[in-house]
């Protein structure tokens, strides 16, 4: 038992000593390992060779796109505003140029009128056998027919038609049918020289116009045509003294009163590029009452040549311009119409071809200020009496 107990004694001897041994040398490497890893940190003169790194491949960058709002441009928004556009000025002269309107317009009817004579036989002679007659005229462009015919020996009916195409001063007429008619009373059974009298009218019930308003701003001047539709009417009386001096010369002298109307439809200035102070024009009629003092002479030259030269002055009163204009500026204007004066001339060439048959060469016009003014309408006819 005693030997078996001191085997088991040096046994467990021997193992604890391996046991001891054991752990001493597990301690003992973990320090050295950090001693080793302390004296490496400190700075060894082993430097380790630098591992080769290649150079980098160069790549392709676009170019940035600008910024919509970059930072070293100026901003879409500056602070300094740029200076406005200076205000134009001109109202008092778009203003003013209504009043050119209203002179268009009177000029408008005083024309009208003249044409409507032709067709009243104003270029022959007052007592004469009956005739019809087709003419054109140039100047203003006419073209139509005229003639008289004698209900009695006493009475007389002078009628035509035509259709007519004008302008003067600033405005223009197109498409204007003029129809006249009229009775003449001659007092032919008092012998050579003897009184007479007409009535009478003149219409035009549609025609197109066009008129141009002008006026000048702080920025340059300013011109609109507007399109609208007008109408003329007239109405006349005259008296008159006839004499037949002899076989061969007729004259007459004679007084007239006309009451002229003008109606012009409602319109506003056609769109311009520039037109700051547009008008609109109100539908409205114009009228004025005229007398006119005149004479003629009708003389026949061998026994194939005819003239016949007529005139007279015109003054017109009680005008009233029917526009009203709303002004963009310048509020509602109502132009005036003051009392004009002019003179009226007109004469007549007939050539007998043959028996019944004359060609006429004929003028008509105006002389006189503004807005009348000179004016001139010429043509040729071909008459027939019978």
């Amino acid at each position: 038992m005693e030997v078996f107990n001191v085997r088991r004694f040096i046994l467990a001897s021997v193992l604890t000593a391996v046991a001891a041994f054991a752990f001493v040398a597990v301690e003992a490497r973990p320090a050295a390992a950090a001693t080793a890893c302390e004296s490496e940190c400190a700075g060894s003169t082993l430097t380790p060779a630098p591992s080769y790194s290649p150079s980098p491949t160069p790549t392709y960058s676009p170019s940035p796109s600008p910024s919509p709002y970059p930072s070293s441009s100026p901003s879409p928004y500056p602070s300094s505003s740029p200076s406005p556009t200076p205000t134009p000025t001109g109202a008092d002269s778009s203003g003013g140029s209504i009043g050119g309107l209203a002179n268009q317009r009177f000029n408008q009817m005083i024309t009208n009128r003249v044409l409507g004579t032709v067709l009243l036989g104003v270029n022959e002679q007052v007592n004469c056998s009956n005739c019809v007659s087709a003419f054109g005229s140039a100047g203003s462009f006419s073209a139509g027919i005229h003639g008289r015919k004698e209900l009695t020996n006493n009475l007389s009916l002078l009628a035509g038609i035509a259709y007519t195409q004008y302008s003067e001063g600033g405005y223009n007429i197109t498409s204007a049918p003029i129809g006249a008619f009229a009775l003449r009373y001659d007092f032919t059974d008092w012998g050579s020289s003897r009184p007479f009298f007409d009535v009478g009218t003149i219409l035009t019930p549609w025609e197109k116009a066009r008129y141009t308003r002008s006026y000048n701003t702080s920025l340059g001047p300013v011109s609109v045509t507007s399109s609208t539709n007008a109408s003329n009417y007239a109405v006349y009386g005259r008296a008159g003294w006839i004499s037949r001096v002899s076989p061969r010369d007729e004259v007459a002298a004679s007084i007239e009163v006309w009451q002229l109307w003008q109606r012009v439809s409602g319109y506003t200035d056609s769109a311009v590029a520039f037109n700051p102070f547009d008008a609109s024009i109100a539908t409205g009629t114009d009228r004025t009452s005229l007398v006119k003092i005149g004479g003629q002479w009708t003389h026949l030259y061998g026994s194939n040549i005819e003239a016949n030269i007529n005139g007279g002055w015109v003054q017109s009163f009680a005008g009233h311009s029917g526009i009203v204009a709303t002004v963009t500026g310048d509020g509602v204007v109502v132009p005036t119409m003051g009392n004009q004066g002019w003179f009226e001339y007109g004469g007549r060439l007939g050539f007998r071809v043959q028996k019944g048959w004359i060609v006429d060469l004929f003028a008509n016009g105006t002389l006189g200020p503004q807005p009348v003014g000179n004016t001139i309408h010429g043509g040729v006819g071909l008459r027939i009496n019978y």
